[in-house]
């Protein structure tokens, strides 16, 4: 491909010999000189460095050190520095620390091999491997395998993972205590939300689970309970906050027909069997305090435990917000003091925020159709204090609630 300057356009035209020389000595070398670099100097680095390297090696130097950057969020400076990606390898791959927390409940289960299908370029086998579990890790793409096997190797987990290229189907999974699928959730349209057309579907994942003494499925969250099989445990996963992901676990020592919402980094889980779950709380009048349930418990329907939890009702049927008279502790929600409860009026909440000096405002919605960033434009908020205004549903009205995150009960104000 002729050098016209711009980078993106050196691409080489073979992806499994252009990840190939990123594994020689110069390729690595290359990979360390560009390591910290700045995007917006990338012209200009290229062109100096394409004096003493080939195009193409350049090119996919540079490609891999921006995938690096991207991927840190995910897997942490210290091991992405060190691993190879791809683009949707870094978009798809699980978060280390949801990875780890589910390595970990396979070791709980007493697993010591696990046939890892459909595992991108491995951050889940490595997990597994830090747990000190044996993989076998297949995917059917040969630049995955590849990369997932660099990554087994630049981690110094190689003994553990055995990649290999095939399709899921043709794996024989009986030698392994637990099988782990996570299927492709994306196509060439974005993502995909019918689990049976995921790659494998999921119904294929559900049989192959069946056949194992332990299993888990990693699912999007946003599934269908009704499409969760009745002996599965459907788990539901956050990460400070953020859900991350849905599992259904299948086999011995999970508990089938239940529901779980785990947070991460706190390792909290709220559990369940569906035959025991709470009836939805009633509405009530708005309290002095109002709970914001964690995404994976309103994911894992269960709001009514939270609520009972603190003693509380809903402000509204339809939104999962509970509210009550005094503060409780949980870990599965956040709660808010709440000083003013106003009809939807965005003339009225400017003035009150003037009145008070707010500066910095957080806006939280549910159930309502205006956008926090237009509500700050209009609202202009200026002044040193900060407010957090909810924009939700009270009995079926547009409400607005004002308040601030409550002091932890039994601490006094700072």
């Amino acid at each position: 491909m002729a050098d016209n300057g711009r980078v993106n356009d050196l691409d080489p035209p073979d992806p499994l010999a252009a990840f190939a020389a990123l594994l020689t000595d110069e390729g690595r070398a290359l990979l360390d000189e560009v390591r910290e670099h700045d995007p917006a100097q990338e012209l200009a680095l290229a062109t100096r460095l394409r004096r003493d390297h080939p195009a193409g090696l350049v090119s996919a130097a540079l490609g891999q050190a921006r995938l690096r950057q991207r991927a840190a969020a995910k897997f942490g400076a210290a091991d992405a520095r060190r691993m190879f990606f791809t683009p949707n390898g870094v978009e798809q791959a699980t978060r280390t620390s949801v990875a780890a927390y589910r390595a970990e409940r396979f070791k709980e289960l007493g697993v010591s091999s696990v046939a890892d299908l459909c595992c991108g370029i491995g951050g889940d086998a490595i997990a597994l491997a830090r747990a000190g579990i044996s993989v076998l890790a297949v995917d059917r793409d040969p630049l995955t395998c590849e990369v997932a096997r660099a990554n087994a190797a630049a981690l110094g987990l190689g003994d553990l993972i055995e990649v290999r290229c095939a399709d899921v189907a043709d794996i024989d999974t009986s030698a392994y205590d637990a099988v782990f699928v996570d299927p492709a959730r994306r196509g060439g349209r974005g993502r995909i939300f019918d689990p049976e057309a995921y790659s494998p579907p999921l119904s294929w994942a559900v049989d192959a689970a069946r056949k194992a003494p332990h299993a888990a499925l990693k699912i999007a969250p946003g599934v269908p309970h009704e499409a969760v099989p009745e002996d599965a445990e459907a788990e539901w996963i956050s990460d400070g906050g953020d859900v991350k992901e849905a599992v259904l676990w299948f086999g011995e020592g999970i508990g089938p027909g239940s529901v779980r919402a785990t947070l991460l980094p706190a390792h909290a889980t709220l559990w369940t069997a569906l035959s025991t779950m709470l009836p939805d709380p009633g509405p009530r009048p708005v309290g002095r305090f109002l709970y914001e349930p964690d995404g994976a418990v309103i994911r894992a329907h269960l709001v009514a435990e939270v609520a009972k939890e603190v003693g509380g009702g809903l402000l509204d049927p339809t939104i999962a917000y509970v509210t009550s008279d005094e503060r409780h502790e949980t870990v599965f929600a956040s709660a808010y003091e709440i000083t003013d409860q106003l009809p939807f009026n965005v003339k009225k909440l400017k003035a009150l925020l003037r009145e008070r000096g707010v500066g910095v405002l957080t806006v939280k919605k549910r159930g309502s159709a205006v956008e926090p960033e237009e509500l700050r434009r209009k609202v202009k908020p200026q002044g040193p204090n900060s407010a957090t205004v909810f924009l939700t549903r009270v009995a079926g009205a547009p409400t607005m609630l004002i308040g601030a995150p409550a002091t932890p009960a039994g601490r006094p104000p700072a």
